[in-house]
């Protein structure tokens, strides 16, 4: 059974999280330059199973596609001319960095760790995620 891998997509950089081979639990995995995103998925994807992707679409509060919503837009077509196999799914990521900032708090993180860009990212991803197992089931 291969995984399902959510993405962040960011300007500058990309949050990934990943579900277990059986597809039960959602996984911060990285956060990765966007620069780099696509030779990191290929050697990713060669290396584990992959059953699909789930894409963080960027909306307005109105449900309207954000300012950077184009760019992620060219990035799903990429994704389908370099994994022509894998389904992508794309999902609402309204407020996964609001929620994600709330988790780590929650959970105890020390202010400095939050701090860190990348560990929003990568646990908007995360959340991304959740949400579309939680749909699907």
């Amino acid at each position: 059974m291969g995984r399902i891998l959510a993405i962040d997509y960011g300007v500058k950089r990309t949050g990934l999280a990943v579900t277990d081979p059986l597809k039960i639990i959602a996984t911060a995995l990285e956060t990765v330059p966007t620069s780099g995103l696509l030779k990191y998925l290929k050697v990713y994807c060669q290396n584990e199973s992959v059953d699909a992707f789930v894409i963080g679409m960027p909306k307005t509060l109105s449900n309207q596609d954000s300012a950077t919503a184009p760019e992620v837009r060219r990035f799903i077509q990429t994704l389908r001319t370099e994994f022509p196999g894998i389904p992508i799914h794309e999902a609402d990521e309204r407020f996964t960095s609001t929620l994600a900032q709330r988790a780590m708090i929650e959970g105890g993180m020390k202010k400095k760790d939050r701090q860190v860009k990348g560990n929003v990212d990568k646990i908007s991803a995360v959340l991304i995620l959740q949400a579309f197992m939680d749909s699907t089931r």
